[in-house]
């Protein structure tokens, strides 16, 4: 049984953790039941119909939302020459090619996210293990592995956010912050949901949007009943 501390028991003091909610009441809820002082993170767990094991049911992908994650985010791009001065003119916080890589061997992992032009993956490739693990990797099907550095630099500033379903097929994302509000956070909500959906992998029987849950980062989970989300994306 885990051990829940006294800001999260008052949180769902009163709370049916069993009900399931439409959108926007399931957010509005979340948000007032974070219990911690910090600004805390919006997130949504969706439990997709699909077998990952197999690769043509893998779900991946990348989306703006429309009001960002209210953090500042830090990227870095290997490239040279024009694409380096491109990268740097969009903001990127760090930018280098066998220089780069020869910090990230030292230790240096200051950054969220890494975006390379396609010609630098031979040699981002001899620091992918560093990079793997920790979600850094560039990768041609989130878009950070391109010739428009400056588009990708710009998007993950603004708040993009890359997502992929896990062994158990579940897609975790983050929405924004709690002090966003119901109404930005639920407007995120949609554009990643309409995003999943249209990615949603030919080889996927039977229902897509299994179960879904949004929560604040120390709060608890309120279910959504996914019956309700057409109703909501034609809204």
């Amino acid at each position: 049984m885990p051990h829940y501390g006294k800001k999260y028991r008052k949180a769902v003091e009163g709370i049916d953790r069993t009900q399931r909610f439409e959108i926007a009441d399931a957010v509005k809820m979340a948000l007032e039941a974070g219990p911690a002082k910090f600004d805390e993170t919006v997130d949504v767990a969706m439990c997709l119909g699909v077998d990952p094991k197999y690769s043509d049911q893998m779900v991946r992908g990348a989306v703006s939302l429309p009001h960002g994650l209210g953090k500042t985010v830090r990227v870095a791009v290997f490239c040279k020459g024009d694409k380096a001065a491109e990268a740097k003119a969009a903001g990127a916080d760090i930018v280098g090619a066998e220089d780069l890589v020869e910090q990230i061997q030292g230790g240096m992992l200051d950054f969220d996210k890494a975006v390379a032009t396609p010609d630098m993956m031979a040699l981002v490739g001899k620091i992918g293990r560093l990079l793997g693990p920790r979600g850094l990797m560039p990768n041609a099907k989130t878009g950070t592995v391109t010739m428009n550095v400056a588009e990708a630099v710009t998007e993950l500033k603004a708040g993009r956010v890359d997502f992929k379903v896990d062994k158990a097929g579940v897609l975790h994302a983050p929405l924004g912050k709690k002090s966003f509000g119901t109404e930005k956070i639920v407007e995120n909500f949609k554009t990643l949901i309409d995003t999943v959906i249209r990615l949603k992998p030919s080889g996927a029987k039977g229902t897509y949007l299994k179960a879904m849950t949004v929560a604040t980062t120390m709060g608890p989970g309120f279910k959504i009943d996914t019956t309700t989300v057409k109703k909501f994306l034609e809204g």
